[in-house]
């Protein structure tokens, strides 16, 4: 692209070489350059330092096709993104969110909930004042709603959200045009718009409709005489139209414009030099290769995710069977307590029934010794009987508590014998978890890669591709693809667009609108018929003459 510095710059010096001349030193990748610049000739500032902007001179009618150098995306994306922010360049509100979403993306990279918390974006500098002026919402208001678009952006790189940022960018009616004040042969003040696809006449309050547009293709002759300007239209039924300007140096740069647009302008609609093919030919392969290590670093990083999924879900089985081993270890000593709680007791029933036995041995023999003693008078033979009843009803007194005694000994000899059934079971269930076995392998076999996938090597740490010609045509495809799915999301984008400017319109105040804002909703009610990507007809393949100048 020309007047864009494709290569990273350094300003290694900057001196004052005479007391009207700067020598300036530019550091590149590829070169290192040296030049002067009188400081009359060009309005340098005598203070020191001096800061320079070195900035495209000529915008792309189309970033994507145009663009070939990814520095060059990357330096170009900055200018037009300060110039948005500057206002410089119109931009409505709603697209101001989205542009600044795929800033963000640009910059941080793919949205993370756990890092990019509420107010990371609080010194962040992503929407033009006048569109923060206008509406009634608070910083955390905007962000929220640029946050929402910038989690749709997931899995975009850094030269792919700034390229969807520049197809947004140079559909805007001010992308790209040089504008200078003018007067007409009555005198009346206008201004000049000067960019890629033509001359145009704008209103000085209306710098977004043009009054009137000359393409390229259909302007015949461009010449000045001193201040004033001339321009012939190809069709001589059309007026010749001349303006005036304020300096003869304004003519100069008006021609300079002129000249590079219309080269061009002319360049696009011709097939592409052997150089430029060669560019495009590198930036594809080496977009190839970039795509190849996204998708392997995609693949590692899934492999990584997986495995750690794995690891934890290993942790947690095995915090389950600690607890699980050590609930059956506390069963098992309850279970221990509790039988040997249950054998002293049957010891102790078993006891007190031997000594019941004994006791009630003690009174049968006692109830017959009475018996065969000799009673000799009535009396005491009813006081014999008397005794020998009271001795039979005690006997059978204690016949029955020994029966029962014996009765709970058993029962308690039952509950023994379950206790340890019952730990001899906790005992084998402890043996069955400690014996189980607790990793499972975790060495994934890798999936094979798909036979018609380019083959890479990995030696050391030194990553080799080996391209296929199959390779660069089905990424052609896929490029051919890509631009008709472009296609197929534009309605939906604008679909985003009108939903959130719905959102907010009820936050709008109106009393803060600029005339830049009302000719904006003017064009848009009347559904942009009148832009200046409409007003210029398209190119006819033939026919087409040079500029004479």
């Amino acid at each position: 692209m020309a007047g864009a510095i494709a290569s990273r710059m350094s300003f290694s010096s900057l001196k004052r070489k005479q007391p009207k001349t700067f020598t300036v030193r530019i550091v590149t990748m590829d070169a290192e350059m040296e030049f002067n610049c009188e400081v009359l000739d060009h309005d340098v500032s005598k203070e020191e330092p001096v800061t320079f902007h070195f900035l495209a001179k000529f915008y792309p009618e189309n970033a994507e096709e145009e663009l070939v150098q990814e520095i060059t995306q990357h330096l170009f994306f900055l200018q037009v993104k300060k110039q948005i922010l500057d206002e410089k360049i119109y931009c409505p509100p709603e697209a101001s969110v989205l542009l600044a979403s795929y800033a963000v993306q640009a910059k941080y990279g793919d949205y993370d909930p756990s890092v990019h918390k509420r107010g990371f974006l609080a010194q962040e500098e992503l929407l033009p004042k006048r569109v923060i002026n206008l509406y009634q919402m608070t910083p955390e208001m905007w962000e929220e709603r640029i946050t929402a678009w910038y989690a749709e952006h997931r899995g975009r790189a850094r030269d792919e959200a700034e390229m969807e940022y520049l197809k947004i960018a140079q559909d805007l009616e001010m992308y790209g045009v040089n504008y200078f004040a003018i007067r007409n042969k009555k005198g009346t003040e206008l201004l000049l718009g000067v960019d890629a696809l033509g001359l145009h006449i704008y209103d000085p309050e209306n710098r977004l409709t043009p009054k009137i547009s000359f393409p390229w293709n259909e302007i015949r002759n461009i010449s000045y005489s001193d201040k004033e300007f001339t321009i012939k239209p190809l069709d001589k039924k059309i007026d010749v139209f001349k303006f005036n300007s304020s300096k003869l140096r304004v003519n100069k740069l008006i021609l300079q414009l002129c000249i590079g647009n219309h080269d061009l302008f002319m360049r696009r609609r011709k097939a592409d030099s052997l150089e430029v093919q060669q560019m495009k030919a590198q930036a594809r392969e080496e977009k190839a290769r970039k795509q190849m290590e996204r998708q392997r670093l995609a693949r590692e990083k899934q492999m990584r995710e997986e495995a750690e999924r794995t690891r934890d879900e290993l942790e947690r089985r095995l915090l389950q069977m600690k607890e699980e081993a050590t609930m059956a270890n506390e069963a098992l000593m309850r279970s221990e307590e509790t039988a040997d709680l249950l054998a002293e007791k049957a010891q102790i029933t078993e006891e007190e029934a031997k000594l019941l036995a004994q006791k009630a041995a003690e009174a049968e023999q006692e109830m017959q010794r009475i018996k065969a003693t000799a009673i000799r008078t009535e009396e005491e033979k009813r006081l014999m009987e008397q005794k020998v009843l009271e001795a039979e009803v005690l006997a059978l007194k204690m016949a029955e508590e020994s029966e029962r005694r014996a009765k709970e000994a058993d029962q308690l000899k039952q509950d023994l014998q379950e206790a340890r059934e019952a730990e001899r079971r906790a005992k084998q269930k402890l043996l069955e978890i400690t014996t189980k076995p607790t990793y499972p392998p975790m060495n994934p076999i890798p999936a094979p890669l798909p036979p018609d996938m380019p083959s890479f090597n990995l030696i050391g740490d030194s990553l080799s591709f080996d391209f296929k010609d199959t390779d660069m045509k089905r990424l052609s495809m896929e490029i051919e693809k890509e631009k008709v799915e472009y296609m197929e999301k534009s309605k939906h984008l604008q679909e985003q667009l009108n939903e959130l400017k719905t959102e907010i319109e009820a936050l709008k105040l109106k009393e803060r609108e600029t005339a830049l804002d009302i000719l904006h909703n003017e064009n848009s009610d009347r559904g942009g018929t009148s832009s200046k990507h409409n007003t210029i007809k398209k190119p006819q393949a033939q026919g087409r003459r040079p500029i004479c100048i």
